[in-house]
């Protein structure tokens, strides 16, 4: 431990008593600065700890007995979480973004870490960041995993369709899911041994069986022993995460609160929010929204808006910023598949920028729609209603109708407008 005093004068201090901690895997440096309202001077002293429960419960005894009421820490990898458990609900915990504290000329050092977070804190130059609840902790722990289990799935569904493959066994040509029920039939059939194409294409069900002469073509292949102990080994681990993702959606259902489930119900009603993909992306944002305080700032923290980087009067980059890669994983994923439902106003934005911006800017543009709508309709509420496919052209009718006829008039055509109540 050390300890050391200064002059507070001008440093414009807002809390009197604070903690800077620079947080790593096995060892937590801590800074206590309190500031004397009397006299101005600022005591300073420095702690290490370990990371172990025992070392982090330690932790907090001394911040209690120093009477700090503000702590902050660097949000580093996932070491910063076991801290912030321990100290939520004693002190305020502030987790801070990384690029927010400056790297100083001459702190480059642990010591010197923890006094200079615990020094922007004390002079309110942080800003926390947004740190959920213990409740939405855990459904975004449970959906998080979730996402991996499913794409884990995916990876072992494209392997065992590279072995049939390798096989030439061409049963993905013909059947739309090649595990699907009368694919799955089929390839547990070649594992036992079946080769007859006859008798395995008479495994096919309901649409399928209208399929069954080009099921015996495709079935027809070099499949060996090796194939078939490969795609033994693959049907297992493909079962494997369908029955792991079956016991997540279950815990999922059963701690997840009212609020919650009423949310994942209301935004199943936007084009392309399926219900997982609802689960998903509550458990990032929450159900919360009065804690941004418009719908510009809730899509600032999401990272769908501008960057915002000038100098000398000019604009140096306006690329949008790093935000939460599982929230931006799932909303692309819902702007995707939004831009594919026919009549949509999504479906409608998407091509009206594609064409002049990119299809990756449309998407995004997209995204920022998407985290808008859920916006309002958590604040205030209210069901889902699509604008329309028709909704730009309605805007500005007039600029339609000189864009259609001059690419009439391009074409050759003469053009003579009038309205319809005139010519009725």
């Amino acid at each position: 431990m050390s300890k050391k005093k200064q002059t507070a004068a001008g440093l414009g201090a807002i809390y009197a008593r604070v903690c800077g901690m620079d947080v790593h895997k096995d060892v937590v440096v801590a800074c206590v600065r309190i500031l004397d309202m009397k006299d101005g001077t600022v005591q300073s002293t420095l702690r290490r700890f370990g990371t172990m429960t025992a070392d982090l419960l330690e932790l907090r005894q001394w911040l209690a007995q120093e009477q700090v009421t503000h702590a902050a820490m660097e949000s580093t990898g996932v070491y910063w979480q076991p801290v912030f458990n321990i100290l939520e609900g004693h002190f305020e915990v502030w987790v801070v973004n990384a690029q927010h504290i400056k790297k100083v000329p001459g702190r480059k050092t642990d010591m010197k870490d923890a006094e200079w977070i615990a020094q922007l804190l004390q002079c309110g130059l942080l800003k926390p960041s947004f740190v959920p609840d213990r409740q939405q902790r855990e459904l975004r722990d449970l959906t998080r995993q979730q996402t991996k289990l499913l794409q884990q799935r995916s990876a072992v569904a494209n392997r065992i369709q590279k072995v049939l493959e390798r096989a030439n066994i061409k049963l993905g040509s013909v059947a739309t899911d090649v595990l699907g029920v009368s694919g799955r039939k089929m390839i547990e059939a070649l594992i036992a041994g079946e080769r007859d194409v006859g008798k395995l294409a008479e495994l096919a069900e309901k649409r399928l069986r209208h399929k069954i002469p080009q099921l015996q073509r495709a079935l027809e292949g070099e499949l060996t022993e090796h194939h078939g102990f490969l795609l033994r080994r693959l049907l297992d681990q493909y079962d494997f995460f369908a029955k792991e993702i079956a016991r997540i959606s279950e815990r999922l259902a059963a701690i997840a609160p009212p609020s919650f489930r009423a949310a994942v119900e209301r935004l199943d009603e936007v084009a392309g929010v399926a219900e997982r993909g609802a689960q998903a992306l509550l458990a990032e944002t929450g159900t919360d929204m009065s804690r941004f305080p418009s719908h510009k700032h809730f899509a600032s923290w999401a990272g769908r808006c501008p960057g915002n980087r000038e100098s000398a009067g000019k604009r140096k980059s306006g690329k949008t910023p790093a935000a939460n890669r599982h929230l931006d994983a799932v909303l692309t994923e819902i702007a995707h598949a939004a831009v594919r439902k026919k009549g949509s106003y999504f479906k409608s934005q998407y091509h009206r920028l594609a064409g002049r911006r990119g299809k990756k800017r449309a998407i995004g543009a997209v995204k920022h729609s998407i985290l808008v709508t859920i916006y309002f309709m958590l604040r205030d509420n209210k069901p889902y209603t699509d604008l329309g496919a028709n909704y730009f052209d309605k805007l500005n009718p007039q600029q339609q109708i000189r864009y259609h006829v001059r690419k009439l008039k391009e074409l050759g055509q003469g053009v003579e407008l009038s309205a319809l109540n005139d010519a009725a």
